[in-house]
């Protein structure tokens, strides 16, 4: 079992920064595991913000290539998504997620507000 912690949720200015940090609480994390971050808004489904692939390529989703970056601290178990530039539809509550072969596991979620 792995149990995932998100941190940095906020309300942010339209225009301005802020980061997601995301920490596994246990084990070794390899360069096998897949992870990224998912944003939610309510009566929606989950969609892919971006990911780390198994192997380390990286993927975004389409809506904030160039203004969102996801990295990865193998010393920490954790992965960071940097948001420049937000946007309103930005908004939402964003999940990070790690994966192992058949399983993944699922932080709690934080909100993130883009709103003046």
């Amino acid at each position: 079992q792995v149990d995932l912690v998100e941190s940095g949720g906020g309300l942010v200015q339209p225009g301005g920064s802020h980061e997601l940090s995301c920490t596994a609480s246990s084990g070794t994390i390899s360069n096998d595991w897949a992870m990224g971050w998912y944003r939610q808004t309510p009566g929606q489904q989950r969609v892919l913000v971006a990911r780390i692939l198994s192997g380390s390529g990286i993927d975004y989703a389409d809506s904030v290539k160039g203004r969102f970056t996801i990295t990865r601290n193998s010393a920490k178990n954790a992965i960071n998504l940097r948001m420049n530039n937000l946007k309103p539809e930005d908004t939402g509550v964003y999940f990070c997620y790690f994966r192992h072969g058949m399983s993944t596991y699922w932080g709690r979620g934080t909100q993130v507000t883009v709103s003046s």
